[in-house]
């Protein structure tokens, strides 16, 4: 079983692709909650490429590494990567209004598929408000 998150960006696929690849637009929106920030990112869009981001509590309580390797890249469509031993796709799909963003991905066994897909899509949520934000 794989789970989909999806939100409608009301930006150019160009500002959509960018504000997701870029290690300075991504510290800006890759939190959860309001109490979690991302430190610090790093990308190499690049098949074989890494990426990596710091999420912290922003009490200092606690803090993860998220990280892997892209395994395609299809500029303005697709970034697919594998992170430990599951994986992930980034469509990318424009439309008369904007860009349909879908992240599908492999659940892992640590928490509930629900806490998962709930978690990934307020990240999803925070993106959109991240770009529509520098739009307008």
């Amino acid at each position: 079983m794989r789970i989909t998150v999806e939100t409608a960006v009301a930006a150019p696929i160009d500002q959509v692709w960018r504000a997701y690849t870029t290690p300075a637009d991504i510290v800006k929106w890759n939190a959860a909650s309001d109490d979690w920030h991302t430190t610090k990112a790093a990308v190499d869009l690049r098949e074989g490429g890494a990426f990596s981001s710091r999420m912290e509590a922003k009490d200092g309580s606690m803090g993860f590494d998220f990280a892997g390797t892209y395994t395609k890249i299809a500029e303005h469509k697709l970034i697919a990567y594998a992170f430990g031993d599951r994986k992930a796709e980034v469509h990318f799909e424009p439309g008369p209004n904007g860009v349909v963003v879908r992240v599908v991905f492999d659940p892992e066994t640590m928490h509930p598929v629900e806490q998962q897909q709930q978690g990934w899509q307020a990240i999803l949520d925070n993106f959109k408000r991240h770009v529509e934000a520098k739009t307008s």
